[in-house]
């Protein structure tokens, strides 16, 4: 397969069958890049394009094969996870607890009691995210989605300071959304494909995943809609 930042690079007029109207209708639908057709249903590029079920299945295997989305041995993962790149917590410890720092292309998941520091990680790692990759960045942006009205500019501001970076321009760095409900963080996350791209974003994060779909899918009788 080929890496998350060549995947990215891929234009979804490449793909075989994707001429100019179809090509339209998957970025009006929220389908940027190779990777994200690839990985969506055939069903749900239907439903969400308008295009044809045998035109959405061809393109959707068409954006696998181009992707060499197929089988490699265990020992080939191996040498692939072992050359990527990590992101510093700026805590020697935590990045010991990790195995030198927060893994690049995967999803982690931070879980506690509320007042435990998540938030706190996740500020520091959109600011850390900044550094040059020989400090333990990537030389990047970060992407933050607040769904509590937990992120504070102020303290990213402080972060910057320490970690030795411009506090004016890391704020610049970090781009901000506000989720106000469910549906909105949806609409927001839809957008990634075509943002991280464009803005250089190689950090999201979404503080917090579940809160709104707690809070407004109640009761045992909504929990398989939420989930």
């Amino acid at each position: 397969m080929k890496d998350s930042d060549e995947a990215w690079t891929l234009s979804i007029e490449d793909l075989n069958g994707v001429g100019s109207a179809t090509a339209e209708k998957l970025r009006a639908a929220g389908f940027w890049t190779v990777e994200s057709i690839a990985v969506t249903p055939a069903r749900e590029l239907v439903e969400l394009t308008g295009i044809g079920h045998q035109t959405a299945s061809k393109i959707g295997e068409t954006a696998r094969a181009f992707l060499g989305a197929d089988f490699s041995t265990a020992a080939e993962l191996l040498k692939k996870k072992s050359a990527l790149k990590k992101i510093t917590s700026g805590t020697e410890s935590l990045n010991t607890l990790l195995g030198g720092g927060f893994e690049t292309q995967a999803i982690t998941e931070l879980i506690g009691e509320f007042g435990t520091g998540k938030s706190q990680i996740c500020m520091k790692l959109s600011t850390m995210v900044q550094l040059p990759v020989e400090k333990g960045g990537l030389a990047s942006k970060a992407l933050f989605i607040d769904t509590e009205g937990t992120f504070s500019p102020n303290r990213c501001h402080q972060i910057a300071q320490h970690a030795g970076l411009d506090p004016n321009q890391a704020l610049e760095n970090i781009l901000y959304a506000r989720a106000y409900n469910s549906d909105h963080q949806i609409l927001i996350v839809d957008q990634l494909y075509k943002i991280c791209p464009e803005e250089n974003v190689k950090l999201v994060i979404l503080d917090s995943l579940i809160s709104h779909f707690r809070g407004e899918y109640i009761g045992r009788e909504n929990l398989s809609e939420r989930q």
